[in-house]
């Protein structure tokens, strides 16, 4: 059965008057936590930067005359770029803890929703991915511009798997309509999409470390890179988890939390693994 979006507008999701309190004191400790996490990088930040580049020919492409020169456009200050990171979540759990956002927020749990997430996923991940790209070494601006825009396209999916499941999930109890299954397309479509950045970060080490025999970054970069692969990705596991019912997810607000604390936990393990070369550089 393929399942397809009813109406937008129809509460699916119970929200106790308590567990709305604690949803609301929970976003604002995470928002100070990371506003406290993004000010001590500030603190320790110093003048190490990652350039962005354009790759100008010098004559017709294919001719001997092609050999380019690589421009720099700016530099990017890694510390403050990637505080900027940690600040984006704060601000947007603050957001939703604040009067106006507050009620907004319950609207849209009691609707098996929260676009407040995809829309902050949607800045605070994509500036992740081209931080993330740069310490790599990927620095031209047009491949920056592709990665993040097929970034951004990852979080829409994610919103409109959310958007095209809503009310059909979760029945006034918050639990699994009896024989209404979701629809994965959108789930998959963002794989396909996220899949992209990643998988151009590891042809680019292939190709200059083992096709080019280049020097390529110590050992244990390579264990940073995969956890850096594992915390980013956690989020789709979470959403899957959610609308395949496992468990405890089968209550949507189970899926919410996760998300929570997901963007402490795993933000902050991505951010101070990508802020580390601050200090090393």
């Amino acid at each position: 059965m393929t399942a397809y979006p009813l109406d937008l507008q129809t509460p699916s999701v119970e929200v106790g008057e308590r567990t709305a309190t604690r949803l609301r004191i929970f976003n604002a400790v995470m928002g100070v936590l990371h506003l406290v996490s993004g000010a001590a990088m500030v603190a320790l930040s110093n003048d190490f930067t990652l350039p962005v580049s354009t790759f100008a020919l010098n004559g017709p492409p294919g001719t001997p005359l092609d050999q380019g020169v690589t421009n720099l456009v700016f530099d990017v200050p890694l510390g403050v770029a990637t505080a900027s990171f940690l600040f984006l979540s704060a601000f947007f759990h603050f957001l939703i803890a604040s009067p106006w956002g507050f009620p907004r927020y319950l609207d849209e749990l009691s609707k098996g929703r929260n676009r407040f997430r995809w829309v902050e996923y949607s800045l605070s991940s994509t500036l992740m991915i081209i931080l993330i790209s740069l310490v790599l070494g990927i620095s031209d601006i047009a491949a920056l511009i592709g990665l993040g825009l097929a970034n951004v396209s990852m979080i829409l999916f994610g919103w409109l798997m959310e958007m095209s499941n809503n009310g059909l999930m979760h029945g006034k109890d918050g639990h699994p309509v009896r024989g209404e299954r979701a629809w994965w397309t959108p789930f998959w479509f963002g794989c396909v999409a996220g899949i992209g950045p990643w998988l151009a970060a590891a042809i680019y080490l292939y190709v200059n470390v083992a096709v080019k025999d280049g020097p390529g970054p110590p050992g244990f970069v390579y264990g940073i890179i995969v956890s850096l692969f594992v915390f980013f990705n956690s989020f789709a596991i979470n959403q899957w988890l959610q609308y395949k019912q496992v468990g405890r997810w089968k209550d949507y607000l189970t899926g919410e939390r996760t998300y929570i604390v997901l963007s402490l936990v795993a933000k902050s393990l991505l951010a101070w693994q990508v802020f580390a070369n601050v200090l090393v550089g």
